[in-house]
């Protein structure tokens, strides 16, 4: 059995945490897998870290150096072509579906003769929807014999465009956690603050954290905005914004108008190994988005305990956020219930290492090794044409 699967870009460390494992498990199992990414990254991902390859601990050929966006569609087409032209295989992953690339390879594919699966991270609640856009992608998903989504939203979403249920296959998200990460030392860490009489202060003023772009769709304002709201209640209440992006400017001026500028700290870019001192004595991340596929910065906060307050456009939500033990969720855009599931989660820093324990307990069925797992499964299954 061989398997190519194609990435869009080598930056995502998430990716490169489950392809290794994925790859050990076909070196174990002895079948062929071959990993393709089509470029290094793209400048708004840039922004954020420069790729890390001590994540891809597996074999791959890298199509393009550099940023995406440098390379002309000709030669994008160019490259992929004839990477699929030159590796046979029983089954082709594609990347996406939304650019014409994608079209390209899956075209290609079907003249092959070969199966195909996509990934798909999308749900209903992304954009806006075009008829035209809605056509086009269920012609592509019906010429599939596998689409690969994460959580329930995105599995909704596909089967909305007829695709039968055998043919969807919904592997856990995972998120790529710093090396050496140990659930155990997270709790560890907990409980010495309990026993050092740090816990009772770490949390007396309240700080919120938000960790990603510095981009519209981020709904930052809206956490600003919820933020003034609830330092009426909780006066000590604040917020480190940690990220790098277009709105950054826009960011500090909105901070001075609205009066945060001592209850608002712009941190820069930081890898999540530096952000964990801020998880610890945060009482939870917020995550306001407007639009978010899934929301990993979900997963990395949960994984050290801190509880979330997410916005309901996240994917993740129905699977990550259990109102009441890991955070609140509350709805897109609507400032006064976001300040309002603001205070509603700072009493379960009450008691962090409790809170900590049932966040953890939630994440161990979210990680790089079972999401490999699923995946391998919904390949061997597209292959034996049961799907």
């Amino acid at each position: 059995m061989k398997i190519v699967i194609y990435h869009n870009l080598l930056w995502a460390r998430y990716k490169g945490a489950i392809f290794t494992h994925l790859y050990a498990l076909c070196q174990s199992g002895g079948l062929d897998v071959q990993f393709v990414q089509i470029a290094e990254t793209v400048s708004n991902y840039a922004r954020l870290g420069a790729v890390d390859l001590s994540y891809h601990q597996y074999p791959y050929r890298l199509l393009i150096q550099g940023d995406f966006n440098d390379a002309s569609l000709l030669r994008v087409f160019w490259v992929t072509a004839r990477d699929l032209l030159r590796w046979r295989c029983d089954l082709v992953v594609l990347p996406g579906y939304e650019s014409p690339q994608y079209w390209m390879m899956l075209a290609l594919c079907m003249l092959l003769g070969r199966r195909r699966a996509v990934f798909c991270d999308s749900t209903a609640l992304d954009n806006r929807k075009v008829p035209i856009r809605e056509f086009a992608k269920r012609l592509f998903f019906s010429r599939c014999d596998g689409i690969f989504c994460y959580g329930r939203r995105s599995m909704e979403y596909i089967r909305g465009y007829g695709v039968p249920p055998a043919r969807i296959f919904y592997p856990c998200q995972a998120a790529a956690l710093p090396h050496g990460y140990q659930p155990d030392a997270v709790l560890a860490a907990y409980g010495d603050a309990v026993a050092n009489g740090e816990a009772t202060t770490a949390f007396a003023a309240p700080r919120f954290l938000f960790f990603g772009r510095l981009a519209a769709e981020k709904g930052i304002d809206d956490l600003l905005q919820a933020l003034r709201l609830v330092r009426a209640s909780m006066p000590g209440a604040c917020l480190d914004l940690v990220g790098a992006g277009p709105l950054e400017a826009v960011l500090r001026a909105r901070i001075l108008e609205l009066g945060l500028a001592d209850a608002v700290t712009l941190h820069g870019a930081r890898p999540l190994a530096e952000l964990v001192p801020l998880l610890y004595r945060s009482v939870a991340m917020v995550v306001p988005s407007h639009r978010e596929p899934w929301g990993l910065v979900v997963n990395e906060s949960l994984s050290y305990g801190c509880p979330v307050v997410v916005s309901d456009r996240c994917g993740c939500v129905p699977e990550l956020v259990i109102e009441g033990v890991t955070g609140y969720s509350f709805p897109c855009g609507n400032i006064q219930l976001l300040s309002a599931a603001m205070l509603a989660v700072v009493p379960l820093s009450g008691d962090r290492p409790a809170t900590a324990r049932r966040c953890l307990e939630l994440m161990a069925g979210f990680t790089p090794e079972r999401a490999a797992a699923e995946i391998l499964a919904g390949c061997r299954q597209i292959i034996a044409g049961s799907a």
